[in-house]
């Protein structure tokens, strides 16, 4: 109902700078919230961005500064564009969209892409 294809992750060096890109595809379900998470190799599954319907956006400490979320909702596509790159930003970077329907979209689910993997590294 919901189908999530992310696209722009590669190598990068560090200080270099790197855009990701989601397209969201969805049926019987409208888009509201979309975000970018990452996890890092046996780490756990972090936020690294998210952005509402009216454009309020909200990040990481950790990547605040450097990174950006933006959208275009009537292409239903959620982008980061990502600058000042460390190793430590090196992950799979899964895009997320919040699915609504119904009355009051009071039925609400979240959907996950299949992730694009970014390294950074010299």
């Amino acid at each position: 109902q919901v189908q999530l294809v992310e696209s722009g992750g590669g190598l990068v060096q560090p200080g270099g700078s790197l855009g990701l890109s989601c397209a969201a595809s969805a049926s019987n379900f409208s888009i509201r919230a979309m975000g970018w998470y990452r996890q890092a190799p046996g780490k756990q599954r972090v936020l690294v961005a998210t952005i509402t319907l009216d454009g309020t956006t909200d990040y990481a400490d950790s990547v605040k500064g450097r990174f950006t979320i933006s959208r275009d909702n009537g292409k239903n596509i959620a982008y980061l564009q990502m600058t000042s790159l460390k190793p430590e930003d090196t992950a799979v970077y899964y895009c997320s969209a919040e699915g609504v329907r119904g009355l009051n979209f009071w039925y609400v689910r979240h959907y996950w892409g299949r992730g694009t993997q970014v390294t950074v590294s010299p």
